[in-house]
C-alpha cells in the first residue's frame, strides 16, 4: 500500500522585529532552510511571510523555531503566551532603543571631535579618554549591528554593514576607537532610515484595509438588520440607501442609483446602475437605493483584492541591492586576503592592522547615501518625496511610464464646457436655472454647473420644492416653472444635439422645463495644462513608453490622449492596471506608474517605481508609493527622472574615486610605508571629496533638455 500524499499547504505567518529589506533575507534563508519548504515569500510592509509546504515534514513550531534562531519572533496565538512574549518583545525594543541613542550620542560626539581635530580645532582631545573607556563605550553601541553582521556571516552573506563594521573592528585594533565610534554612528543613521521607511509602508496596509465596510443591512424573511459584515454570505441580498458604502460586490437585483465608484475605478465622475449592474464592496452610494445580492465578500471582493495586491506586491519585485553593498560584498574578501598576506609575507601585525583601517574608510559608507540624502533634500524643496535612495536607483534607469487618468493626467473634478440652448433663450439664461434646480444636489455634475455659473457671475434664483429623482437628477420650482435636470432617463429619446458631444466622451446633462427639452449641457474632465510640456522633456529623456491605463470608457481616453500621442488602455480595474505592469516587467523594462487614488495603490506597489500625486490623491496611493509629488504640477515628474539619473552619476563617481583612492591606500599600507594611524587620519580626504561632490546635487535645477 503506498503512503498517501498530503497536498502542498501555503501559510501565512505573522513576523514581529523586521525593519530592512536585510531582515528579510535574514528571515527568507532561515525558512528556506527547512525540510518540506518549498518556497517562501516575506513581506517587510505586512510584516508576514507566504509559506508554502509540506504539512507532513514541517510544524509550526519549526517555523518559530527558525524565526527565532534568524533573531525575530513569530506572535503566538495562546493569549497567555502572546501576553509574555509581548512583554518581552517590549523589553526588547527598550533595550534597542537605549542601545541605538547611546550610539548615536557616542557617534554625534565622536564626529565632532575627530573632524576637529582633523582640522586642528582640538588638540588631542580623545587623548584625555582612556582607551579601553572609549573602545568599551564603542563595543556597547555597536552590539546590535554586529549581532546582525555575525548572523549573516554563519549564513554566508555579506551585508551593508559588514564592510563597516571590519572597519570599525581594524580602528580598535590600532586604537582609534573614535574612528570606530564615527562609523558606527554612520551604520546607525542607514538603519534608521530604513525602519522608518518600513514603517510608512506598514501604514499604508493598515490604512487601506480600514476602509474596507464593516457591517451591512442585510435582507432576510422581508426585514431589515444590520449585522458585520462577517455574518454576509454569497447569494444574500443586501440594501444599500444613499450616503452608505455597498458592503459586498454583487448584482442589483431592484432599485436605482447613482454610485461614486472612486475606490475601484477613480473615476470623479459617478455612474447611474440599475437592475442587473454589478457593483463593488466600498463604492458609496450617493442618490437612490439597491437591493443587491451578493456575489463575493471580503478578502475575495475586488476591493478585498486590492487589499492583497498592496500587501503581496513586494513578491514580485525584483530585489534591489544598493550599489554599495555590491561592490562591498568582492571589496570585503579582497581587502581580508591582502591584509592575512601582508601579514604571511611581512610578519607585521601594523602594516595588516594599517591595510585593514584605510581599506574600510568610511567613504564607502558616504560614497551612496551622502549623494542619494542630498539629491532627496534637493527633490524636496522642489515637492519631491523619495523614500529611499534605492528608489532613486530604480528611476534613474527606468524606461516605462504608465499613467492613471483622473486626478492625475486631468484636473479630477469635471468642469462644465458646453451650454447648449435648444429654444429661444440666452445660453446664460439656460445656466442660471439649472444652476437654481441643482443647488441642493451633492452630484459632481451639478458642482460644476454651479460653478460654472458662479464664474460667469449669474444671478442665481431662489429654488422651491426640490427634490431628486432617484436614477435620473433633481427636480424644482423655479421661478413659477418646473425645472429638471438630469441624465436621459429624463426624455427617453436621442437627441440630434447630443451625438457630437458623447462621442467626444462628455458627461451630459438635459434641462426640461415643463416636460419641454430646453437644452444640454456637457461636462468633462480637464487636461492639468503643463501636462503636454512635460511629456516631451519625458521622451527627451527617453522614455519611450508611455501609456494611459484609465477605468473610464475609450471614448473618454481617446477623446484626452489623441493630442498628447500616447496610447491608452480603457476600462480597467486595478486587477487589469497590476497585469499591464507585470506585462512591461515580463519584457524586462523599469516601469514608473503615476497615479492618486485607492484603485491605484496596487499599480503603484507592482510598479518598480509608484509615483503619487500628493495634494489631490488619496493617503492611501501616498503611502503605497517610493514617490510622492506633493505638488499638482507635472512638471515635478520628469524633474523626478532628471535628478535620479544625475544622482547615479554622482554616486557612481563617488564610488569610483574611492575604490581609487583605497587602491593606492592598500598597496601603501601593505607595503608599510603608511603607518596604521596615518591611514585612520588619512580615512578623512576621501570623505571631503565625496562630500563635495555629492553637494553638487543640491543645487541641480531642471533642464528641458
Amino acid at each position: 500500500m503506498s503512503a498517501t500524499t498530503l497536498p502542498s499547504q501555503t501559510l501565512e505567518i505573522p513576523i514581529r522585529g523586521m525593519d530592512c529589506h536585510e531582515c528579510t533575507l535574514h528571515v527568507q534563508s532561515a525558512l528556506a532552510a527547512l525540510k518540506g519548504v518549498q518556497s517562501v515569500n516575506v513581506f517587510l510592509a505586512s510584516e508576514k511571510a507566504a509559506i508554502t509546504l509540506d504539512p507532513a515534514q514541517v510544524t509550526l513550531e519549526a517555523i518559530r523555531a527558525a524565526v527565532q534562531g534568524a533573531g525575530y519572533s513569530v506572535p503566538s496565538t495562546d493569549p497567555e503566551t502572546a501576553e509574555v512574549a509581548q512583554r518581552q518583545a517590549q523589553a526588547n525594543a527598550f533595550a534597542r532603543r537605549v542601545l541605538v541613542l547611546f550610539g548615536v550620542v557616542i557617534g554625534i560626539v565622536l564626529f565632532v571631535v575627530v573632524v576637529g581635530e582633523w582640522l586642528g580645532l582640538f588638540e588631542s582631545l580623545t587623548a584625555l579618554i582612556p582607551y579601553p573607556v572609549g573602545a568599551a563605550a564603542v563595543t556597547v553601541a555597536a552590539l546590535p549591528i554586529l549581532r546582525n553582521v555575525l548572523r549573516a556571516a554563519l549564513r554566508r552573506q555579506i551585508i551593508a554593514h559588514t564592510l563597516m563594521s571590519v572597519g570599525a573592528l581594524a580602528a580598535l585594533l590600532v586604537g582609534e576607537w573614535a574612528t570606530a565610534g564615527v562609523v558606527v554612528f554612520l551604520m546607525y543613521v542607514g538603519s534608521t532610515i530604513e525602519h522608518l521607511t518600513a514603517e510608512r509602508t506598514r501604514r499604508a496596509v493598515k490604512d487601506l484595509a480600514a476602509l474596507a465596510p464593516q457591517k451591512a443591512r442585510l435582507l432576510r424573511d422581508g426585514t431589515e438588520q444590520e449585522v458585520p459584515i462577517s455574518a454576509v454570505t454569497v447569494g444574500d441580498e443586501v440594501i444599500v440607501r444613499p450616503g452608505e458604502q455597498i458592503p459586498t460586490d454583487g448584482v442589483v437585483r431592484d432599485g436605482q442609483a447613482t454610485v461614486n465608484q472612486a475606490a475601484i475605478t477613480g473615476e470623479s465622475l459617478p455612474i447611474e446602475v440599475s437592475c442587473g449592474a454589478q457593483v463593488y464592496a466600498a463604492t458609496l452610494i450617493q442618490h437612490g437605493y439597491l437591493r443587491v445580492q451578493v456575489t463575493a465578500i471580503g478578502a475575495e471582493s475586488t476591493f478585498g483584492r486590492i487589499i492583497k495586491l498592496v500587501e503581496n506586491a513586494e513578491a514580485h519585485r525584483a530585489d534591489v541591492q544598493r550599489l554599495a553593498d555590491k561592490f562591498a560584498g568582492y571589496y570585503l574578501p579582497v581587502v581580508l586576503l591582502i591584509a592575512a598576506l601582508t601579514l604571511l609575507l611581512s610578519g607585521n601585525a601594523l602594516a595588516m592592522a594599517a591595510v585593514l583601517v584605510v581599506a574600510c574608510s568610511c567613504s564607502f559608507a558616504l560614497a551612496t547615501p551622502i549623494a542619494m540624502l542630498a539629491s532627496i533634500g534637493a527633490s524636496a524643496r522642489r515637492g519631491v518625496l523619495i523614500k529611499g535612495g534605492k528608489y532613486v536607483e530604480l528611476l534613474a534607469r527606468a524606461d516605462v511610464l504608465l499613467i492613471d487618468k483622473t486626478g492625475t493626467l486631468t484636473l479630477g473634478k469635471p468642469r462644465l464646457t458646453d451650454v447648449i440652448s435648444l429654444v429661444d433663450m440666452p445660453s446664460d439664461a439656460l445656466l442660471r436655472l439649472a444652476a437654481a434646480a441643482e443647488r441642493y444636489s451633492e452630484h459632481p455634475l451639478a458642482e460644476a454647473v454651479r460653478g460654472a455659473a458662479a464664474e460667469k457671475g449669474l444671478a442665481v434664483p431662489p429654488t422651491e420644492h426640490f427634490e431628486a429623482v432617484a436614477g435620473m437628477g433633481v427636480r424644482a420650482s423655479i421661478e413659477g416653472q418646473v425645472i429638471t435636470v438630469g441624465n436621459a432617463r429624463l426624455i427617453g429619446k436621442e437627441v440630434p444635439e447630443a451625438t457630437a458631444l458623447s462621442a467626444q466622451g462628455k458627461a451630459l446633462l438635459y434641462i426640461m422645463r415643463d416636460e419641454q427639452l430646453i437644452g444640454i449641457l456637457a461636462a468633462s474632465d480637464a487636461l492639468r495644462p503643463e501636462v503636454p510640456a512635460a511629456l516631451e522633456t519625458l521622451r527627451k529623456l527617453g522614455i519611450r513608453h508611455i501609456e494611459l491605463l484609465t477605468g473610464d470608457n475609450a471614448q473618454a481616453a481617446k477623446t484626452l490622449c489623441a493630442p498628447l500621442g500616447v496610447p491608452f488602455r480603457a476600462g480597467l480595474l486595478p486587477e487589469d492596471k497590476i497585469r499591464v505592469v507585470r506585462e512591461y516587467q515580463a519584457r524586462g523594462h523599469t516601469v514608473v506608474m503615476v497615479g492618486d487614488g485607492v484603485n491605484d495603490a496596487p499599480s503603484l506597489a507592482q510598479a518598480d517605481i509608484g509615483m503619487a500625486m500628493g495634494a489631490a490623491g488619496s493617503p492611501i496611493a501616498i503611502e503605497a508609493a517610493p514617490i510622492t509629488l506633493m505638488g499638482e504640477n507635472w512638471a515635478l515628474v520628469p524633474h523626478a527622472f532628471q535628478i535620479a539619473r544625475r544622482t547615479m552619476q554622482v554616486v557612481r563617481l563617488n564610488i569610483g574615486f574611492t575604490a581609487l583612492y583605497n587602491l593606492v591606500g592598500l598597496s601603501l599600507a601593505a607595503f608599510g610605508m603608511l603607518p596604521p594611524m596615518l591611514a585612520a587620519a588619512a580615512q578623512s580626504i576621501p570623505d571631503i571629496g565625496i562630500l563635495g561632490n555629492s553637494a553638487r546635487l543640491l543645487r541641480h535645477t531642471p533642464t528641458d533638455q
